[in-house]
């Protein structure tokens, strides 16, 4: 389903999940787009979307189905403005990592997604495999080689590149070392020629939100993802969502990501899918 005039084309569209992301309609057009995959039986388990596009639509689906639908968070897409790298930096360095950081890539990144209650896309080697074949995946680490934070980006898709996921082991948090490899894969996506860099960050995380405005991102748009639990009218329950836009290429930003936890679900991602960097793994 899908609507063309001449401010794009926004539509629902059915996939699996995890789904990918896809622009948005308005909200008036919600309840439109809600009738017709209801009417045909088409089970969706969300909506991810800009705030009051996918609030519009969680309550249209409502109507039409009889599932209530859950917030299940808010994100804020935010874009770096100028990369102010933490003065000082924590003591360390930066690094790409290799295939010698097999192990640790998928243990974090089990890490990860259990902590901020997700299912991931891909299975952890498969996830590490792809970020060491492509450096998407850098650590800040002691001087004598010991990582001890990670971020990651999604591949370049017109001009954009999108910080997902960001993680700290809880032991190792509040040193500063989250703020310092985001600003340096910050960097370096601005370096490979990046005209745009997004995350997405948990709205219900001060913490994260702070590191990343000292970092330089500010807010360009909050987005709400909803889950619709069960089986609505005429079995829907389970199926796609739909994702939202954002300015100028929140929404291009936010689907600009490769399979990366929660990178393609939100995006986010930030993370992660839906990917985004997000809170309290900083």
């Amino acid at each position: 389903m899908a609507r063309t005039d001449r401010r794009g084309t926004g539509g629902v569209l059915p996939h699996p999940a995890p789904p990918p992301e896809r622009h948005a309609p308005d909200p008036e057009d919600a309840d439109a787009l809600a009738a017709r995959p209801a009417g045909l039986g088409h089970p969706l388990p969300g909506v991810i979307a800009a705030h009051d596009t996918a609030t519009a639509f969680a309550a249209a689906w409502q109507r039409h189905t009889g599932v209530t639908p859950t917030l299940h968070k808010r994100q804020r897409l935010c874009r770096l403005g100028t990369l102010t790298p933490p003065e000082p930096l924590p003591e360390g360095r930066s690094r790409v990592a290799g295939e010698r950081d097999r192990d640790r890539l998928m243990a974090w990144h089990g890490e990860f997604a259990a902590a901020i209650g997700s299912s991931t896309p891909m299975d952890p080697g498969s996830w590490a495999d792809a970020r060491i074949a492509s450096g998407r995946a850098t650590f800040w680490e002691t001087p004598d080689g010991t990582p001890l934070s990670m971020a990651g980006v999604s591949p370049m898709v017109a001009g954009q590149v999108r910080v997902a996921p960001v993680y700290t082991p809880a032991h190792l948090r509040g040193h500063g070392y989250a703020g310092a490899v985001t600003a340096e894969v910050s960097r370096a996506a601005l370096a490979a020629g990046a005209a745009e860099v997004l995350l997405f960050a948990d709205v219900a995380t001060p913490t994260s939100n702070g590191l990343y405005r000292r970092v330089g991102y500010r807010p360009v748009t909050d987005f709400a993802v909803y889950d619709f639990p069960g089986r609505g009218a005429r079995g829907a329950g389970r199926g796609a969502r739909g994702a939202g836009r954002g300015a100028r290429g929140a929404g291009r930003g936010a689907r600009g990501g490769g399979r990366d936890g929660w990178t393609e679900e939100v995006g986010p991602g930030c993370g992660h899918g839906r990917g985004f960097a997000r809170g309290p793994f900083v």
